[in-house]
């Protein structure tokens, strides 16, 4: 069964609620190796980044539960 933008929005939750946090270095790398290159990016600053369809289902799991550290780039439980 092929992965979802769905599926690495629910482990990219489930890692923040167990976790506290993650990093999105670590995110993108486990992200590539188990759910497959077409869920990352890299975008117009070089940066390797989150598909968009994985960012707006991670958005409706997490409802306002996890924020985003600029500075730090993870993601925190809040």
């Amino acid at each position: 069964m092929e992965n979802t933008a769905q599926d690495v929005a629910a482990w990219m939750v489930s890692e923040i609620r167990h976790r506290g946090m993650l990093k999105q270095e670590e995110a993108v790398a486990y992200i590539r190796e188990r759910f497959g290159e077409r869920f990352v990016f890299v975008n117009e600053r070089g940066h390797t980044a989150l598909d968009r369809e994985v960012v707006k289902a991670f958005r409706k799991l997490h409802g306002g539960r996890v924020a985003w550290d600029r500075d730090g780039f993870f993601w925190g439980w809040t």
